[in-house]
């Protein structure tokens, strides 16, 4: 089982887009997978038309009640062989020093079995969730916006992961770089992408995925835009993008 977190210090990267897309993109690519949401803003669930109420089950459970199970978190979605385990968008960040109670409950409850990947959807604080979905995953992937401030957020992440993954996490490994919200012919963001490149070599770069209004607007049907708009830049971008991913794996 590949088990992946989006993540990226700075907040509105694309993350939850990426996450939602991907995941779906390879559920139709004939994948089982499940997405886990680690954000308390909950947008997995609204990027697939899912309700959570107070007493929905989350994956927050498995950090407050002690009799809680992911897999009683986990419910089927809109797109076939894609599954979500919510968030909890009332979830109060209680979660002391446990940074290793995803990975437990993944392995504790024998995950691999029933899906072929793992996409980890994580806040954007570097905190004890951000560093669950970490310690639970094989690599990770970073959206950025190509503009100065989510390359710096980029850059923060890079260098907390680097402790990380020369001491608690050596299997962790930078699957790549996503340039969100891209365009082709903005100078400022060919010249964010060419610093990403600079910095993490070109080869760390994935294929980007374009500015598109169908992506919002696919946000606000609850679909991903693989069901909203399959003919649509976006819907290209993602399979290209997941090309590639499953390429490096």
């Amino acid at each position: 089982m590949n088990t992946i977190v989006v993540t990226n210090r700075k907040g509105g990267a694309g993350k939850t887009t990426v996450a939602v897309n991907t995941a779906s993109q390879l559920a139709l690519g004939g994948k089982r997978v499940l997405l886990i949401d680690l954000d308390t803003q909950g947008h997995c669930a609204v990027g697939l038309g899912i309700s959570v109420q107070r007493e929905t089950p989350t994956v927050h459970d498995i950090f407050v009640t002690s009799d809680a199970t992911l897999r009683g978190s986990i419910v089927p979605t809109c797109v076939t062989g894609l599954f979500l385990s919510p968030a909890n968008p009332f979830y109060n960040h209680g979660l002391g020093d446990n940074t290793f109670k995803l990975q437990q409950a993944l392995q504790e409850e024998n995950i691999a079995a029933d899906y072929d990947f793992v996409i980890i959807d994580t806040p954007p604080s570097m905190d004890t969730l951000l560093l669950n979905g970490i310690m639970a995953a094989n690599y990770v992937v970073v959206p950025f916006i190509p503009h100065h401030l989510s390359f710096e957020g980029a850059r923060q992440l890079i260098r907390a992961l680097f402790p990380i993954m020369t001491k608690e996490h050596r299997t962790l490994k930078i699957l790549g770089f996503i340039p969100t919200q891209a365009s082709d012919r903005l100078k400022l963001h060919l010249k964010v992408k060419g610093q990403m490149g600079r910095e993490f070599g070109d080869m760390r770069l994935l294929p980007p995925i374009h500015s598109d209004i169908h992506l919002a607007e696919s946000f606000s049907v609850g679909k991903p835009i693989q069901l909203f708009a399959p003919h649509s830049r976006g819907a290209e971008d993602f399979a290209h993008l997941t090309q590639e991913l499953l390429s490096r794996l």
